[in-house]
């Protein structure tokens, strides 16, 4: 079985050439929107503008994963984690005091930490309790 650790660097430079294309056109296809008033500052882009030059001045993070094959190509996982609120407020209604949702929320960031370095959550808890925390940081 092939692993493919990285794009070959010829590849690399065409993904690379046809952001900047890409950058280019949408440019040409948006431009500075015209104003007939006299305003002081900066003038304005429009929404569309704004995200092309976003795409333009931040393409090293935007296309990250494509660099670096252990960078997630989306924030799934983020939103995954924040999802276990939502669920636990629709199902209790919501937390009775604000230390409350401290603790609840310490708890479920120790039990993804451990789920994601491959631990088995119910150990993890029972590490916890029995005064090993910190096996997960070995």
């Amino acid at each position: 079985m092939v692993s493919l650790l990285n794009y070959p660097c010829g590849l690399l430079h065409k993904f690379d050439k046809k952001y900047d294309e890409l950058i280019e056109q949408a440019r040409k296809e948006n431009p500075l929107p015209k104003t007939t008033e006299k305003k002081r500052g900066r003038k304005k882009k429009g929404k569309i503008l704004a995200l092309v030059e976003r795409l333009a001045n931040y393409k090293a993070s935007v296309c990250l994963f494509i660099h670096n094959f252990n960078v997630p190509f989306d924030n799934n996982q983020a939103e995954r984690d924040l999802r276990m609120i939502k669920v636990k407020t629709k199902v209790s209604g919501c937390f009775r005091t604000e230390e409350g949702a401290r603790d609840y929320l310490k708890i479920m960031s120790y039990v993804g930490t451990a789920h994601k370095q491959g631990y088995n959550a119910y150990e993890a808890i029972k590490n916890a309790i029995t005064g090993h925390p910190d096996f997960i940081f070995e």
